[in-house]
């Protein structure tokens, strides 16, 4: 594993874009810090006319941005590396400073919604620059039922810091703390687990070594359920307190409004999916045939079912092949790529202490930035596009929107990725004229929606039972999320494969269950993906033309309407049920070629 400093600067991102330096970051935060008390000069005055309700709108946004470019730069920084003190304390201060102006600006929803209807039509008429916040006072004017008095407000965004340990016990614990033993891989040399190459592990055909990443993961994460069990309880117990506090029915109800988004959206996707459940079981009795075992056991289920030559990419490999297989979105969008991948937008490889995984996140009016651990697999390629898709997704939406209405929701964020990923699946499949590479391919869209649609709505499923069950008063130990854990498994994926006790402690290490009621966007939006990358491959009238009004919309729509450009109805269950079609004619094309 290679330190920080030996890794190429062309292979880091350049967060001198942001900020020139820490001691620019340092004058930004004591500036900051200072303005922080001019919220005292609206406090009580919002209702006296429409240039003071838009001056405190106007001062409101830009210590919002302050904070984003204070907080986006320290994260980043301690992202690079998460055992570095320095930049955790970046971090933190950066996330301090935050609580602090929730704190100074909880006047302004009670404030806001204190102003009679007719008064506030009438300022919204006399002052045209209230027009800049239409949508956001749109938004505010939802919440009404569910906005308490300023004190309150005041009391709960001061409770905010200190309601957050569980998450970043977690956080810490997860990526600077967290060690994996050392096992043998399959040229027989001792080599340590990591979060970045754990799947990297499970793709290995070499079972033995399959079974041992397997083994070697969960038997630490089992060493610690009591702590991690407590941990995660407590981070569902806070989703339920602030849902109480804001006069939501449940923790559920509460984080979809956030997004406006109806619980109906959550139910119709556990429904269909659930309905779908023959085609996950027949994906596994395909996958045991393929591999031959007399057992199907959790670690088999990332290997690719079609032996190969593993496959290996240099970046320069992956953003060529990124490049071809997005072509069909235009060549802005492929000039815009070639931009970042120019510009140092990436941080590409995984260093001794860098956060794991994968993100791609930014400020306002600066471009996207990207973290990666590439380490050279298709799966890295696919990420790649993925990443990317989420970083044009946000340029276009910054390049189109004001601050206030740039930042889309979460229920469509995960669209653009996700229809990069099924772009250039279907163009390698279309260029393939090799018949076992083919069925390569179809191995790896066919995961894509185990992995996405069917596992991303177990873990949705798992949130909504959790929750539910700790609202009863059910007491959340490690026995009793681990028995969930593994009866959602054996419904999910059938009798033709062993669920491995070790599997019951996959929901210790997913970050994601610390953002409650974020998983289950992922399936949503890889239903919603598929529905749109199949439109714009058949060369729909108008469907590139709805596409880029989606990814420049930001949040200046509810994210149901938003997707309706591309002409998706996210409201009904029929883009899950036709994402679960295309899935089953996969299947059937697969078991043909094995």
């Amino acid at each position: 594993m290679k330190k920080r400093e030996e890794i190429p600067v062309s292979d880091t991102w350049n967060l001198a874009d942001i900020l020139a330096s820490e001691q620019e970051w340092e004058k930004l935060f004591r500036d900051t810090e200072r303005s922080l008390s001019g919220y005292k000069n609206f406090e009580g005055h919002l209702a006296e006319s429409g240039e003071m309700l838009f001056s405190c709108l106007k001062f409101d946004e830009e210590i919002s941005l302050k904070i984003e470019i204070l907080f986006v730069y320290g994260k980043q920084k301690s992202d690079e590396n998460t055992g570095n003190a320095k930049y955790q304390g970046l971090a933190s201060r950066a996330r301090a400073i935050s609580y602090q102006a929730a704190d100074l600006s909880s006047f302004l929803l009670p404030e806001i919604l204190s102003i009679p209807d007719e008064v506030l039509s009438t300022y919204r008429t006399q002052v045209p620059e209230l027009k800049r916040y239409d949508r956001t006072l749109e938004v505010i004017l939802k919440k009404k039922a569910h906005t308490l008095s300023s004190h309150m407000e005041a009391l709960l965004a001061k409770s905010m810091e200190a309601t957050s340990g569980s998450s970043d016990i977690f956080n810490m614990f997860n990526n600077a703390d967290i060690k994996f033993p050392e096992i043998l891989d399959e040229n027989k040399n001792m080599v340590r687990v990591t979060h970045g190459n754990y799947i990297e592990f499970l793709e290995k055909q070499d079972r033995e070594v399959r079974r041992s990443a397997f083994y070697a993961v969960y038997s630490v994460y089992k060493q610690f359920v009591n702590t991690l069990s407590a941990t995660f309880s407590s981070n569902v117990k806070r989703a339920a307190f602030y849902a109480q506090a804001r006069k939501y029915s449940s923790a559920r109800a509460y984080y979809l409004a956030e997004n406006e988004i109806s619980e109906s959206v959550y139910d119709n996707l556990l429904a269909a999916v659930q309905e779908g459940l023959p085609y996950l079981h027949e994906y596994v009795s395909i996958r045991k045939k393929a591999l031959g075992v007399e057992e199907l056991h959790m670690y088999d289920l990332h290997v690719p079912m079609v032996s190969q030559k593993e496959k290996k990419y240099t970046f320069e490999e992956a953003k060529q092949m990124v490049l071809e297989g997005l072509k069909p979105l235009g060549d802005k969008y492929l000039e815009l790529l070639k931009e970042g991948f120019r510009n140092r937008w990436i941080d590409v490889y995984e260093n001794e202490g860098k956060r794991s995984g994968a993100y791609s996140w930014g400020v306002y009016g600066i471009h996207p930035y990207v973290l990666l651990n590439f380490n050279g697999t298709l799966d890295s390629v696919f990420t790649l596009a993925h990443e990317m898709g989420h970083a044009l997704h946000s340029w276009f939406s910054d390049e189109k929107q004001t601050y206030v209405d740039a930042g889309y929701k979460i229920f469509v964020a995960e669209v653009a990725s996700t229809c990069n990923e099924a772009l250039l699946i279907r163009h390698l499949l279309e260029e393939t004229k090799d018949k076992r590479e083919r069925a390569y391919l179809l191995n790896h869209f066919i995961d894509s929606f185990r992995g996405t649609l069917y596992r991303q709505c177990m873990f949705a499923e798992f949130e909504a039972d959790v929750h539910r069950m700790s609202g009863e008063g059910t007491v959340l130990t490690g026995e009793v999320l681990c028995g969930l854990y593994h009866e959602l498994n054996q419904k999910y994926f059938g009798p033709d494969v062993v669920i491995d006790e070790e599997i019951d402690y996959e929901w210790s290490r997913i970050p994601h269950f610390y953002t409650p009621f974020y998983v289950y966007q992922y399936a949503t939006g890889f239903s919603a993906a598929i529905a749109i990358s199949s439109r714009i491959l058949a060369g729909e009238e108008n469907v590139l033309k709805g596409y880029y009004e989606f990814l420049s919309g930001g949040c200046s729509m509810t994210p149901i309407d938003l997707l309706k450009l591309c002409g998706v109805d996210m409201s009904t269950a029929e883009p899950v049920k036709d994402a679960l079609s295309v899935f089953a004619g996969l299947l059937g094309e697969m078991r043909e070629l094995i």
